[in-house]
Parts: C-alpha cells; structure tokens; sequence
C-alpha cells in the first residue's frame, strides 16, 4: 500500500509541475496573441490554442547575451516549416515527436514571398501556428529570414529592382529548390527594394520578438549574395570607387583605363580580366557592399529586439569562395552566434574534410559559440555533387553516420547542431534529402541517432564550457590571394588546394592547425603562408613586422611576386620581402602543366611543389633545399627576433595531391623548426584526437571516422596528463593512463569522449 501511495504522491507532483508549466505557456502566449492580434490581416482560423510544457535551459559558457537564459545547453533540432512541407496536419505529431526526441530548436523559413501576399497584406496564420506548437512542446524558435528573395508582386512594381547577373539577364520569378514557393530575386541596392524589405522585416520582428518560444533570427543563409549589376548596384560601386581613387583620373590609372570621360560611363568589368585591378575592385566592391547591407540589416533587429540572438550562418568555404563574398571572420563578427551549412553529400565524406569546415568556422568566430547550422542526416538524391561517388561518399547515410557527422562537428568546438531539414521535403528537387525523420514523420534509426546524441550532449552542461585547445601552427588567411587566383585563372583552385594541402598534411599527424586572419598574426608563434602569389603592400608590412617581433614564418613560393592592383614587382621577392627572407630570385617558371610531379629537397626532406617553380640567390639567408637541378629551392633566414623559411613552390598544393609519406614527415618537421611541442598525438593517424580545456574542465576528444574498432595510443604533454582519467562520457569506453600515454579503442564511425582529471 506504501508503495502505491508513494506512486500516487509522484504521479501527482509530476502532473502539478506539468501544470504549472502548461499555464505559463497558456498565460504568455495569449499575451502574446492579444499583443498581436491588430496586426493580423489574413485570418488564421486553423491556428492550433497552447496547451504544452515549458522546458528549463542553461546558457552555454561562451555566450553573453540577454536569451543566455533562454538558450539551450546545446541546441539540437534542424529546419522544420519551409512552406509547403511539411503537411499541416502532421505538425502537432511532429512538434510532439520531435520534443520526445530531444530536440530543442526548430529553425522555419520566414519567407516574405510566401507571407506578403500583396503590399501591406501579410499571412502569417502558417508561422503563427509554428510558434505556438514550439511553445507547447518546449521547443526554441530561430526565425529564419528571408528577405532576398521577394514576392512575386514586387518585380511587377518595382521593375528596376531586379536583379541582373553577369550576362544581363533580368530576375523573373522562378519556383525555389529547397522550398515549394515562388519567388523573385531582387536587388537591395535599389531603395523602393529595400524599403520594402525592411518594412516586412520590421512586422516580423514586432509580431514574434515577444513570442514564448522566440529565441532568435538568422539573418542570412549561407551568406549568399548575388553578383548583381543592376544600376542601383553600378551606382553604388561608382560612389566606392569615389571613396577609394578621390577622381576619374586616379581610377583610370589604376585601372589603365584612361577614356571613361565621366564617371556614369564607369561600369564593372564584363569579365574576370586575367588580373587587372578593375576586377578586382569589382570582387572587394561586392564583399563590402554585402558587409554594408548585412550591417544594416544586423542594425534594424538590434533596434527593434534587445532581447532575442542574432544568429548568421555560411558555407566554411572562405578558401574557395571568397571572391563570391564567403568570409567568415567578416561575417562572424556581425552576429552573437555563427554558424555554417556542411553535408558530406555535397563536399566528400573524407574526414579532414569536415574538420577543416568546422575549424575554418571556429577561427572566424574568433571565441564566440557558433553551431553546425546545417548537418546531414538523410541522403541526398540525384543532384549534380553526387554522381561517379561511393556509397560511402556520403550519399547513403545510415545511424552510424549521423552519429560521426555530429561528434565530429563536436570534437571541433560546434555547440550546437540542426538539420537543413528536421523532416523531408516532399517536393521539389530535393525531396527526401538531409533529415533524420522518415519521409512520413515516422521515427527511423537516424533519428533516433539524433535522439541520443542530442539528450547525452544536454545532459552534460560541464562539457560545453571547455573550448578546443589553440592549435600548435596558424595557417594564414590572406583575402586578397584568394581574389587574385579568381581574377587571374577565372577559378580559386592554386589557392584552395594549396591551403587545404598544408591544412591535410598537418591534420594527417594528428597536428592541430588553426586557421588565422592576417590581422591576427601575432596570436600564433609560427604561421605557414600558402600560395602568398598576390599582397598588398600593407599584407607585406604586417608579415615583416610580424617576424621582426619574433614570429616564425613559414612561406610558399613567389610571395608578393605580384603586388598592389596585380602589378608585378621588377624585384623578387617583391615589396621588400626580399630583405625579410634574406633571398632574391635567380629563376622563376609559370608552366603548371609541366610541374604536376615536381620535387624538391628541403631539410633533408623530399618533398612535392606544384604550379609554379622560384630558384632562388642568397642574400643574407641561408639555403636549405634545391632542385633536381642543384639550384636553391629553399632558403631560411634570421630577421629580428624572429625567422624564416621561404620555399620555392607550394608544397601545400603538391600534398594536396600525392599525399607522399616524405612531405607528410616534411610538415610534422615544423613544430620543431618554429620551436613547437606537438600537444596530443595519435598512433593510428586515421583516429584523430582533439584536446578541449576551459571552466568545464580538460578533455580528449578520441574521433575514430573509419568503419572498423580501433585500439590507439594517445601521446600527451606533461602539462596535459592529469592524474587520473574520468569515465568516457559518451560511450562509457574503458581508458587507460599510464605516464603521459593514454591507451583507448573506439568502435568504428565512433567517438570516446575522456575527461583529464
């Protein structure tokens, strides 16, 4: 009878709580509802009356802001609404489904195509129902804000403002590909444009800011931006050349273009110029014009809601995408929480892949949290990324891959994780692609992989407040090589693989690089300079000054070799680089053809170049390798209180390549030469390790991607060992420590996650 009444007495403390949070929800969301209720203009007589729970949440150490509060301990849920998907008569049974799993955060698309129906009138009775089913199930909303794309009406009363693209071709209404929606391409430049945008802008955030389950906005997806050349937009570009040259006369020099006559006859380059200064002024104009507009838009929701985050998310893809305005550090500062889209169906399902996504990202947030804004779950189908690839490749993920992708994200410092869809879309061309749920809402061992990742990673708060150790070597991001590769060959690949070699060539001994911007030189005691083919002097001045502090620089051929506005130096290397590599070229050859297979010896070391070739002369320095041919291929040099090593080709871009076990030795070699201690090593180079540290304590991320178990040994440094090892938080994977060595096996597509204590 105890027994009973003992359960009786639990049953009804356990209803009471459900209770009280139930009138919590009731009483603010009918609050918010009678707040709302004059701005209505469409009805909504189908939307669905609060009756759920509320849920508890604790900030994430990073995050200062006034939703901290409010804000998950790890966020974890996806996409679910982008009108029309998924049915309406399934939404209560998936909020529902989606809460039991775990998920905590739904992301819709806001689309004011969809919701301005015509001017001035809004339909929001879609929307409205998404957020009062989040605040019965104790689900979190990010609003996602999609403005770009306008409705229809729009290009028939502001004909101007449609966007043109590089072959003058006119904006016209099309039907989206992730959404079953039309929609019209419209350019902001345009003030009619952009007016009404924020004014769509300014209702959503008065309709949702006080919503119970509004967390926060992301204000651009994936940081696209069209190249349009509409005339707004050539205006805008004639008032930046302005601001840069001061006169006609000054941009035609620069440009070597002396007959414009008058500046409305300036207009951008009709192609990527093969690397003359008016490309790329044109490629710098649409990153700053894109900077200008997400600020403004950054802007008006600060104005308007102090209380909600700001979010944003890109693509990771600074390295090759830059010249299309892909630039994380720009675009991370503007908001409180970052993000990136990254799915192996697209990029390729090698691991340093997703690593080097992740790592890209976290550098550009510069300490601030930022979450897999878009992973993958389900497959992806027939699109033109897939075809000729393996199974394996990423297009048919099952569990195991779910479980990988997510951890994986999390040994690189991701705190938080969503789909690009919780469910699948049932129509367009990507139908069926990317979400753990089954095409019906039904629960499927992907999301129920998806279940147990996001509850473990909640129910271990101390986790999150430990960060990703600051890698031993910083490879340097310099904007102006990417564009110059893009103007120069009409594509970024010398530059992309070039970087992304020295990147794999670390990351293959378990060696931590971290991405770092230029103007942060000084955070790293050694830095590696890929493809540095194009600087601006003020690049150049920061590099000298760098070394001469005491930094260590290791750099790749032809550095500045053209300098200012794509202008060659007579003088090699040029803008007085020469004196810092303690160098000056003998021979230079341009025949990338040619040198797919080139060599060179450089510390005892065979390693491979590739592109391009520089011999080069001593002045100062000393020689350190050399060409089949016997001449000087290498050179190293004491400048200041710091050093140099210049090396006459891209060995990056020669790694990216062969992968040959001599250059791999080559760049682990490095650490020593720049006076570095590897923190953490691996003995099977497939299982990667990563430390984290903070208030949250120090642990080994142990990540094994492969598809068979794996016994490793961990090398540690002395001050990393700890006493002893805590219980693996994931998998509960014995350890065990002995010296500085940490032995483990980790199952296959796995993760041990071991706290140092």
């Amino acid at each position: 009878m105890n027994k009973i009444m003992n359960g009786r007495n639990g049953m009804i403390k356990r209803n009471k709580g459900r209770i009280i949070g139930l009138l919590v929800v009731v009483l603010s969301t009918l609050f918010y509802h009678q707040a709302n209720s004059q701005s209505v203009t469409v009805s909504a007589k189908n939307q669905a009356k609060p009756t759920g729970k509320s849920s508890a949440v604790s900030p994430p150490a990073a995050l200062r802001h006034p939703a901290a509060d409010r804000t998950p301990v790890f966020p974890y849920g996806g996409v679910y609404f982008r009108k029309s998907n998924p049915p309406s008569e399934d939404w209560s049974k998936d909020y529902k489904t989606a809460s039991d799993l775990g998920a905590n955060m739904f992301r819709h698309w806001f689309m004011w195509a969809v919701i301005e129906v015509a001017p001035g009138k809004y339909d929001w009775s879609d929307y409205d129902r998404q957020m009062d089913l989040a605040a019965q199930n104790g689900i979190k909303t990010i609003i996602g804000e999609i403005s770009n794309v306008a409705p229809e009406w729009m290009g028939e009363i502001y004909p101007k403002g449609r966007e043109v693209n590089s072959t003058n071709t006119v904006s016209y209404p099309a039907m989206g590909g992730s959404s079953a929606t039309s929609s019209i391409n419209m350019c902001l430049d345009n003030e009619d444009v952009l007016r009404e945008a924020e004014k769509f802008q300014t209702a959503l955030i008065e309709r949702y800011r006080d919503h119970p389950s509004m967390l926060g906005y992301d204000l651009w997806n994936e940081m696209h931006f069209s190249e349009c050349r509409c005339e707004a937009t050539q205006e805008r570009f004639r008032e930046w050349l302005k601001a840069k040259y001061g006169s006609l006369e000054e941009l035609g020099k620069a440009w070597h273009r002396y007959s414009f006559a008058k500046w409305e006859f300036v207009r951008p380059p009709s192609s990527r110029s093969g690397g003359y200064a008016d490309a790329m002024d044109w490629v710098e104009f649409r990153n700053d014009n894109k900077s200008r507009l997400l600020n403004r838009r950054v802007e008006l929701f600060r104005k308007l809601d102090k209380k909600n985050l700001i979010t944003g998310h890109g693509l990771a893809r600074s390295l090759e995408q830059h010249p299309s305005t892909q630039n994380e550090w720009r675009d991370a500062a503007k908001f409180d929480v970052f993000g990136f889209t990254w799915v192996a169906s697209r990029n390729g399902n090698e691991p340093w892949r997703q690593f080097q996504a992740v790592d890209l990202v976290r550098a550009g947030s510069r300490g601030k949290p930022f979450w897999h804004a878009e992973a993958e779950a389900g497959s992806l189908w027939m699109q033109p990324q897939v075809p000729g690839r393996a199974r394996e490749d990423g297009r048919i993920s099952d569990a195991k891959d779910v479980r990988i992708w997510n951890l994986m994200s999390m040994a690189g410092g991701a705190t938080g994780i969503l789909y690009p869809r919780w469910r699948p879309l049932l129509d367009g061309p990507l139908w069926g692609a990317f979400g753990p749920m089954g095409m019906d809402g039904s629960v499927t061992p992907k999301s129920e992989m998806a279940s147990k990742v996001a509850k473990w990673a909640n129910a271990n708060p101390e986790l999150w407040k430990s960060r990703p150790v600051k890698g031993e070597i910083g490879i340097v991001w310099i904007p102006e090589s990417s564009i110059f590769n893009y103007v120069q060959q009409g594509n970024t690949d010398y530059y992309t693989q070039s970087a992304r070699g020295v990147y794999q060539a670390f990351f293959d001994s378990n060696i931590q690089p971290d991405f770092v911007h230029i103007d942060n030189l000084n955070e790293y005691p050694v830095v590696y300079l890929p493809y540095p083919v194009m600087l601006k002097q003020e690049t150049a001045t920061k590099l000298i000054e760098y070394v001469e502090k005491g930094g260590r620089l290791i750099c790749e051929g032809l550095p500045a070799y053209f300098g200012d506005r794509g202008h060659v130096g007579e003088v090699q290397p040029n803008l007085g680089l020469s004196r810092l590599f303690g160098a000056r070229e003998k021979y230079v050859e341009f025949t990338p053809d040619l040198l797919e297979n080139l060599t060179l010896q450089v510390r005892g070391s065979k390693i491979n170049g590739r592109y391009f070739l520089q011999e080069y002369l001593t002045e100062g320095g000393k020689a350190v390798g050399t060409f089949d041919n016997g001449s000087t291929a290498a050179v190293e040099n004491v400048f200041g209180k710091g050093k140099t090593l210049l090396i006459g080709s891209f060995p990056g871009a020669g790694y990216f390549l062969h992968h040959s076990p001599d250059s791999r030795k080559f760049f682990a070699g490095l650490l020593e030469w720049g006076n570095i201690a590897q923190r953490v090593s691996s003995s099977d180079p497939n299982v990667k390790v990563r430390l984290h540290e903070g208030a949250g304590g120090k642990y080994l991320w142990v990540v094994n991607p492969t598809r068979t178990s794996r016994e490793v040994t961990i090398g540690l440094t002395a001050g990393d060992v700890g006493s002893r090892l805590g219980k693996d938080l994931w998998a509960g994977t014995a350890a065990t420590l002995n010296g500085k060595t940490v032995k483990v096996t980790v199952g296959d597509r796995d993760v041990a996650v071991i706290p140092l204590q």
